[in-house]
């Protein structure tokens, strides 16, 4: 899906290891959605990471619809940033 690059983009996207095979997109949207999309993510201090590559890919996709194999490996990159933040962060709150 080819958007103007200075339209905000966003996908959300929710994975229980235990429940799915692979992340689910749960939100998507352009412009004014996309900032309400952050918006909501960062207020729920959801960790949040720019690729308008991979979010092009995800923007294809429907709701609900699991992530295809061949984007595997980018999301896992980015899974295994925004875990490594939420870990960071942790250790800051509560020194552990």
């Amino acid at each position: 899906m080819e958007v103007p690059e200075k339209i905000r983009q966003a996908v959300a996207l929710a994975y229980d290891p235990d429940k799915q095979r692979a992340p689910l997109v749960v939100a998507k949207g352009l412009g004014r959605l996309a900032e309400v999309i952050i918006n909501i993510a960062k207020e729920a201090g959801v960790q949040i990471r720019e690729d308008k590559d991979l979010v092009g890919f995800l923007l294809a996709l429907d709701i609900g619809e699991e992530i295809p194999e061949e984007l595997y490996t980018a999301v896992a990159e980015i899974l295994a940033f925004v875990y490594k933040l939420d870990r960071e962060k942790k250790k800051k709150v509560y020194g552990k």
